[in-house]
């Protein structure tokens, strides 16, 4: 499992972001405090406080490529 910070501030950012990561076979989930949400749902992501960073967990060893994609939204 590898967990990074994201920081998802605009609508169009969250939109951005799942599109980005509904293309990857991994499972993936967003835990801000101690809400959790799948990483691939746009309405869980919104039930989140997106004013602060929020740490994706992905359940797969090798995930470069898809951090290699969500690069810009990495805190």
């Amino acid at each position: 499992m590898k967990s990074v910070n994201i920081k998802l501030s605009l609508a169009e950012n969250v939109k951005t972001f799942v599109n980005m990561v509904n293309h990857y076979p991994y499972e993936m989930d967003l835990r801000a405090g101690r809400h959790v949400v799948d990483a691939k749902s746009i309405l869980g992501i919104f039930s989140l406080d997106l004013s602060k960073p929020i740490t994706l967990e992905i359940y797969a060893e090798d995930c470069g490529d898809l951090l290699k994609d969500i690069g810009p939204f990495l805190v």
